[in-house]
């Protein structure tokens, strides 16, 4: 929950409690919006239903206006998010084997417990394949982690490494987002699929 358990402004109990709700909401509105659904989630990949797309990039677009206005009204300090460092050998490596496993069982880790969660067999499989990939990565580490450790960028941001402002890049996120939307909108119609 931010800095708030750590700046004693919540307890560690409320800001668990918090996560939780959250957690809950979140897990409603992605079921809500059809993510417990394979073939909802693989139609992004073949353009006949792309509301995944539209779903992600408007709570990542919502997110960074968030922290944007935070920040213009003094409420957060930008220099003190975290962002996780960029290691581009193992991200090129580990988004192949996501977006295999993507297109071949049509869940994505967040989704597939959210489909487990109304009793999708399908995802249940794939839930056990996560742990399974998870423990084989975790046993063989010290065979992979030159490669997992390759290629350190550091913690860059676009806007940064662009020679941006935040404000520009965000302007720019927002006309790409509405243009992919554009395309999505063209894509169902160009590849319809039979209700599912």
């Amino acid at each position: 929950m931010g800095p708030l358990a750590i700046n004693e402004i919540i307890s560690e109990n409320t800001n668990l409690f918090l996560a939780f709700i959250i957690g809950i909401g979140f897990g409603f509105v992605l079921e809500q919006s059809g993510f417990s659904s394979s073939r909802k989630l693989a139609g992004v990949f073949y353009g006949y239903d792309t509301v995944v797309l539209k779903v992600f990039f408007t709570a990542a677009i919502t997110g960074m206006l968030g922290l944007l206005f935070f920040s213009l009204f003094g409420w957060i300090d930008l220099n003190l998010v975290y962002v996780n460092p960029t290691y581009l050998t193992s991200a090129i490596v580990g988004g192949i084997i996501m977006g295999a496993g993507f297109i071949m069982g049509g869940y994505c880790p967040g989704t597939s417990f959210c489909g487990a969660s109304i009793g999708k067999i399908d995802a249940i499989v794939f839930i056990g394949g996560l742990f399974i990939g998870v423990f084989i990565f975790g046993i063989g580490y010290d065979l992979w982690d030159g490669m997992y450790l390759a290629s350190n960028l550091g913690s860059p941001k676009i806007s940064t490494t662009l020679g941006m402002s935040d404000g520009i890049f965000a302007f720019l996120l927002i006309l790409a987002a509405l243009a992919m939307f554009w395309v999505a909108e063209w894509a169902e119609k160009k590849f319809p699929r039979e209700e599912y």
